[in-house]
Order: C-alpha cells, then structure tokens, then sequence
C-alpha cells in the first residue's frame, strides 16, 4: 500500500528536518530535540537501500534502449524524407513554400507532444513505467505505419495533407509519453554511482534509430532513384515501422516495474521530509506538479530547450541544409551525417562513464559552450562544401552534441522525485520540446528565408547554447547520489553494508 505521510507544518522548510526549535530550549534538552530530530530523519536500515541484478539492470536498459530506438526511428523517417513528403503530399508548385509545408506538419507532432506528457506522465506514476511505455510503442507504431498507406496529394487532393496531419499528431502524442518514461526507468534501475554510464544507453538507442532512419532512406533512394521515391518508394520506411514496433514492445512487456517504482508502493522507504511529503500528493495530479514543483520544472524546460534545438539542427535539419543551401544530394547529406551519428555511437557511452566519475554539470557546461563556441566556426566550415570540410563541420557539432546526449538522460530525472517524477518530466520535457525542439527545422527554414543568410543555423544554436549555459550553471549535481524520494540503490551488498555503517553514531567513551 503507499504509504499515508500526514501534512508538514507550515513552518517546515522543504529543505530541513521539521520546525527550528527555540535555542533555548534546544540547549535545555539536547537529548530530546536530538531524538525529535532522529525520528523525523531516520538512518538508513539495510532494508532500506536497493541492491541492483546486474542481469536485471541490463534487461531494462536493452528494453528501454531498444524500445527508444525503433520510436526515434519512426519519428526520423520523416524528418530524412521531409523533401520527398513535400513533394507527395502538399500541391506542386514553390519547392520553398512545400519544404516549409513538410517542415509545418513535423513541427505539429510536437504541438500534441505536451498533452501527451501529462496524460502519459502522470499514468506512468500511477499505474507503473513499463505498462506506459509498452502503450506509447503501440501507438507510435499504428501512426507512422498509417503514414506509410495514405494517399498522396494527386490521389485525394486536400484530404492527402489532412490525414498526414492526423497521424503525426498521433506520432507526436505517443512520443510525448516515450522519453520521460523511458529515461525514468534507466535511472530507477541503475544503481547510484553508474547511474549516468546506463543513462546513456538510452541516447544511444536514439542515435541508432535515427542512423537507421537514414541509412535506410539513403539505401532506398540509391536503388529506386528519385522518382521512384517520389512514386511509392517513400512509403517502404514507414510501413518498416510495424513488425519493429512489435517488437518494441514484447521486450518492454516482459520486464518487472522499476525498484524505486515498486518500493514505493510498499510504503518502506526511509527518505528525507521533503521526499515524505510529496508522497502525500495523489499520483498524477498535474496541478500539484505545477504548484509544488515549478522551480525544477522551469529549469528542465529552459535545459532541455537548449538541447532540443542544438540536437535537431543537427540531427533533423542538417541533411535539409546540405541538400538545399548547398545543393547536395539528398542521399550524400544523409551519408555524412550518417558517419557523424556512428562516430557519436561509439563514444557516447564513454561518455556516460565521465559523467559518473567527473559529474553531470561539467560535461552538460562542456556540451554548452561547445555550441556557443563552435557553432559559427562549424558553419562556415561546411559552407566550404568539400566533403573534408563539411566532415569537420559536423564533427564538431557532433562532439559537442554527445557531451548533451550522453548526460541528460541521468541528468534530468534526478531533478524530480519519485512519486511525480515519471509526469513532472514528461510535462517539462515536451513542453520544450514543443515550444523548440519540433520547430527549429522550420524556423531555421524561414529565419534563412527572410534573411538570406545561411548562417542562420549556427546563430540560433549559439543563442540556444547560451540558455543551456545559464541553465547548467543553476541546476544542483545529482552523480552518484540516491534519486529523491529512492532509497540508495548500490550493486553489491559490501557497499550496502558500508552505507549503513557510515551512518552508525561514534561510540563515546
């Protein structure tokens, strides 16, 4: 049963262990204030500290990771074949007017990405992670295999981009349930001290559906050629999505609910006041989320802002940028940016380990200034046009892009506790997701079309890096300390052992 905390004074701090009592009273009874003050913070039992399965933590990583991967796949395909959707479904005439057009209808899937956050966030915390994730797989799987049957603009003339639209509205509503619960699980599962080395498992099954998005779209392009794509070719990488949404799913169905999950239902964890009363707040009740925990909740919008922008104007719109800026193939873009995901994939778990050892906020600071400081150099690299050049230029996006991608998904369910942390995430995260993350292809887009400059990119991601810094500087370092509201999770008994044991009392004699 979850456990019933009655409500704080209102003179409690969130912060200490109850009221301040008078000094002179507390100097006339230490004994009893000390006791007042060990019941309402109570030493850890060794009951009380979770001792991870390694086996069991590897599962859940596998699941989340790969349940990750096939969603940003299916989410990627649109993204790498944004010329080609344009094309099909939106009337022939202005290419500009059609990319924005394809680009206007991307950015709608992240208009839905909030209101599935706080339907999805909060059922998480109610009725447990791997049940919600296993439903935000189904339906971004029915959605972007829908996509792949529509019809085009020449078969059905205006209903063509109207069914587009609604089942990327479903895509960007299932997506808004996907990384919050996803991240949460990961960092539930692993133990304290490695907590960021697993994180990054997830960004790794995001770079890996991504690069398999565009490996594919660049294969199918090769061997159909332009207008086949344009023809019915288009259609195979959506319709890829089911029988991978399938499985998707079966591995995220055969895992247990996080330990943090369920020892919270069991009403046994011994955590710090403010985690107590949190607890007394009914799960999922977004006012609460609003009200008790808006500091965090702001800074992880203004955090995960930053991100979004940087990571989709690398990610998504920089194949776009090649193809129509510098008049690239559609197929080589995708080709180098292919080779810069894969070099990202093999250094991201590393890291994962750095972050651990050296903490969250001097990689997340590193990731940041990065962008603020590379961005216009990166640019005008790859204005030069040479695949050398161009190369370089990504790579040092890329590098300072892993810096975010490797420490976020750690980083960001530590700022919530336990009983809100699933929906408080999922809120704050798609909120600015919404807002910056599904737009920057197309104001990138627009902001180059009004200005003429091609430069643009590279302005916006500096302006966007300039909050992340702001927003690392404020944030607190979570590495290697328990979640709130969690009780420490460690990987042997030896070192559940010393935790207690470092808070046994001095004996005096």
């Amino acid at each position: 049963m979850h456990r019933s905390v009655p409500e704080r004074n209102e003179a409690t701090s969130p912060t200490d262990n109850g009221p301040t009592p008078p000094p002179e009273a507390a100097r006339r009874h230490p004994t009893l204030f000390r006791a007042i003050r060990r019941r309402r913070n109570p030493p850890l039992r060794r009951s009380d500290i979770t001792v991870t399965d390694e086996r069991a933590v590897k599962r859940a990583v596998k699941a989340a990771s790969l349940g990750n991967a096939m969603e940003w796949f299916d989410f990627g395909i649109y993204a790498y074949l944004a010329g080609t959707i344009g094309r099909v479904f939106f009337p022939s005439g202005n290419e500009t007017v059609q990319l924005l057009s394809s680009f206007a209808t991307f950015a709608v899937a992240f208009l839905v990405r909030p209101l599935g956050g706080m339907v999805f966030g909060p059922m998480g915390d109610k009725i447990g992670r791997k049940k919600v994730l296993a439903l935000t797989m189904i339906l971004m799987a029915i959605g972007t295999a829908a996509i792949g049957m529509l019809p085009t603009y020449a078969a059905v003339g205006f209903w063509a981009p109207v069914l587009l639209i609604l089942f990327r509205l479903l895509q960007g509503f299932s997506t808004g349930g996907e990384y919050g619960g996803a991240s949460t699980f990961i960092a539930e599962y692993a133990p304290d001290r490695r907590r960021g080395y697993f994180g990054s498992f997830l960004e790794l099954g995001t770079l890996a559906g991504y690069t398999g998005a565009a490996s594919l779209v660049v294969g199918l392009t090769a061997w159909l050629g332009s207008d086949t794509m344009d023809a019915w070719g288009w259609r195979i990488p959506f319709l890829v999505a089911g029988p991978l949404g399938i499985v998707g799913i079966y591995l995220r169905l055969k895992l247990d609910d996080t330990p943090a999950y369920l020892k919270l239902g069991e009403g046994n964890v011994h955590v710090s006041d403010a985690a107590n009363h949190v607890e007394t707040t009914a799960r999922g009740d977004l006012a609460k989320i609003f009200r008790q925990h808006w500091r965090p909740l702001v800074l992880c919008i203004a955090l995960v802002g930053a991100y979004n922008i940087t990571d989709y104007m690398l990610l998504s719109y920089m194949p776009t940028y090649l193809s129509d800026e510098l008049h690239y193939k559609e197929s080589h873009g995708l080709l180098i940016l292919v080779a810069t995901m894969v070099v990202l994939m093999l250094i991201i778990t590393q890291v994962g380990k750095l972050n651990d050892r050296y903490g969250r906020k001097p990689l997340l600071m590193t990731g940041m200034l990065g962008f603020l400081v590379l961005s216009a150099p990166a640019f005008v690299l790859v204005q030069q046009g040479s695949l050398i050049a161009v190369s370089a230029g990504m790579l040092m996006l890329g590098l300072s892009l892993v810096c975010l991608l490797g420490t976020m998904s750690a980083a960001l369910p530590a700022m919530f506790p336990t009983p809100v942390r699933y929906g408080s995430l999922s809120v704050g995260y798609n909120l600015s997701a919404s807002l910056f993350g599904g737009t920057t292809p197309l104001v990138i887009t627009a902001l180059i079309g009004a200005t003429g400059s091609d430069m643009m990119p590279a302005y916006y991601a500096m302006a966007a890096a300039l909050v992340g810094v702001i927003s690392v500087a404020l944030m607190k370092e979570t590495a290697q300390q328990p979640l709130e509201g969690s009780p420490p999770s460690v990987q042997t008994e030896e070192e559940a052992a010393e935790l207690v044991q470092a808070q046994a009392p001095t004996p005096k004699f």
